[in-house]
């Protein structure tokens, strides 16, 4: 028995306007939302993109390389911007410290006298854009490493 085209059509269409719904519903969500960086959230994950494109690629690179020589001091002292991909330690780090450093600076969460170039991205990101950018960057790492660093965040938060 055939379905009717306009049946299909009618589902076809419904099944786009959920799609379309629960993306504008997460992007209109609470900035303060989920809290998580789901590496598998291909809604997530693909804002994240688009956000670290915008705010992240120029200094980090748009393959998440890094500047060259990210670690070795410029004649400023300051290092240049590290990789977040696998070669970096950005993995090294729980969620949240990610999420912190992110949304207060490097300054904030390093050493006493430690200099950086990396903004502080409160009150230019919702929460939601810097969890979307973390998983953006963590769907990147290869599975090992991002096993690594989730087991590291799940101590890090006692379960």
């Amino acid at each position: 028995m055939a379905i009717p085209r306009i049946v299909l059509l009618a589902a076809g269409a419904a099944v786009a306007a959920g799609v379309l719904a629960t993306a504008a519903s997460y992007l209109a969500g609470d900035p303060t939302d989920s809290g998580r960086a789901d590496p598998t959230d291909p809604l997530l994950v693909a804002h994240g993109q688009q956000v670290y494109v915008t705010h992240c690629a120029a200094c980090h690179g748009p393959q998440l390389e890094g500047q060259p020589d990210w670690q070795r001091r410029r004649a400023d002292g300051r290092l240049p911007a590290p990789p977040h991909d696998a070669s970096g330690h950005t993995w090294h780090h729980p969620d949240r410290v990610l999420f912190n450093i992110v949304m207060d600076g490097v300054e904030k969460h390093a050493p006493p006298g430690y200099r950086s170039d990396m903004p502080a991205y409160r009150g230019t990101l919702a929460d939601r854009d810097v969890w979307a950018v973390l998983a953006y960057i963590k769907a990147q790492w290869p599975a090992e490493i991002l096993l690594r660093q989730q087991q590291m965040d799940r101590m890090s938060r006692g379960s």
